[in-house]
């Protein structure tokens, strides 16, 4: 059973559909790349799948025992984020905040799991340090522990490559790259580096507001050289 399927979905804002009449089933294990132009639905997409955005219709299901809030998200950075004032620690143990329930605080297991996440990420020994501090590998290296607190099956990533220099980002699909095929995790990544990105990907999905490919890299690139090119 996918871990997630949309079945016709259509989005619309202001009576403008974003996102119309997609059909996408994510498997688990799975790693599939999106890749559009700008405005093409991408992100809104990756939104739906989190529960942030609400289908102006079609369906949006979760199976495999899978839950909305166990789904790890990694999205964009803005300015703002960057200079966040929290330690590496406080920032990954936030993303426990779905195992709370109605507890007011983080507990031994929480902590044990962010520990854990940190030590699979190797930004244990940054603990400490403040996050605005980082560079902007180590940044998304953090971020994604967060991400995994919330999840063992699952990784939705938005543009997790954008402001990295090529070394910080070579660094960073190798690190995604593991998780996939040594820890299991499915991933979801959108992104305009279809060099990079489309390398390691199972399937290519290329938004247009609705599905205008779904399929293999190797098809994928044959179809669309040209814009791989580019």
């Amino acid at each position: 059973m996918a871990l997630i399927r949309l079945t016709d979905v259509t989005i619309a804002f202001d009576g403008v559909a974003a996102v119309e009449r997609v059909n996408l089933a994510v498997e688990r294990g799975e790693y599939l790349v999106v890749v559009g132009e700008n405005g093409s639905g991408k992100s809104t997409l990756v939104r739906a799948m989190l529960g942030l955005v609400r289908p102006k219709s079609g369906r949006i299901a979760y199976g495999d025992g899978l839950k909305k809030d166990q789904i790890g998200y990694l999205p964009q950075q803005t300015v703002v984020q960057r200079d966040f004032p929290a330690s590496v620690e406080e920032v990954v143990l936030s993303g426990c905040v779905n195992r709370l329930g109605r507890r007011m605080a983080f507990g031994a297991g929480e902590r044990a799991r962010a520990a854990e996440k940190m030590r699979m990420m190797d930004v244990e020994r940054l603990r400490a340090k403040p996050y605005r501090t980082l560079s902007g590998g180590q940044q998304q290296r953090v971020l994604l522990a967060r991400a995994l607190c919330a999840t063992d099956s699952v990784l939705l990533l938005d543009e997790p490559v954008t402001g990295l220099d090529p070394d910080a980002a070579e660094e960073l699909y190798a690190v995604v790259r593991a998780l996939n095929r040594d820890h299991g995790v499915a991933i979801v990544m959108v992104s305009h580096d279809l060099h990079g990105a489309v390398r390691d990907a199972g399937r290519v999905l290329v938004m247009n507001r609705g599905v205008d490919f779904l399929g293999a890299p190797a098809e994928y690139l044959r179809r669309f050289e040209r814009r791989v090119r580019a």
